[in-house]
């Protein structure tokens, strides 16, 4: 396999496609090719769409993207619906119930996903993003649930999230 070390302040070109197993070949302009290549986000929540990096099997950054949309359609897709299929973080849109005002208590919520339930542990288990609001919250099973903005939720979330923070 070819050693690549290429790396750009703007999306070099490249082409990018899956093969028969699933896996994604990233081919650069000039002409090699690269089997298995990952994308990665670098701010997953505060920019999910700017700074990715696509890495070969063996983790060097063959290619570096300032932001998705400079990227070509067929292969913006091809890496948005890799990066789905790679990382899990539902976003909580509300909380409907909890079992307790005590923790461990069960939460009852509505996600992007749909409704589900889970254990929090304990109060450290709601960090706080940034400035803006957004809150990182762990279950049980290190499951990690995204509120983007707690001020945007409904009323009745808001009293329940008042009482954890």
């Amino acid at each position: 396999m070819n050693s690549i070390t290429t790396k750009s302040s703007v999306a070099p070109d490249f082409s990018l496609l899956r093969n028969a197993f699933g896996k994604l070949v990233l081919t650069l302009a000039d002409g090699t090719s690269v089997e298995g290549v990952v994308p990665v986000r670098a701010f997953p929540i505060q920019s999910p769409d700017d700074g990715i990096s696509l890495v070969s099997p063996d983790g060097q950054e063959l290619v570096w993207i300032d932001a998705l949309q400079s990227v070509a359609g067929p292969a913006q897709a091809l890496i948005r619906e890799e990066l789905t299929t790679r990382e899990f973080m539902p976003v909580l849109q509300a909380i409907l119930a909890v079992t307790s005002f005590s923790t461990p208590c069960t939460w009852s919520v509505r996600t992007d996903r749909g409704e589900t339930e889970f254990v929090l542990r304990g109060d450290e288990d709601i960090r706080r993003i940034g400035t803006d609001g957004a809150l990182l919250i762990a279950d049980s099973h290190s499951i990690q649930y995204l509120v983007r903005d707690q001020f945007a939720l409904d009323a009745h979330s808001k009293k329940i999230l008042d009482r954890f923070l």
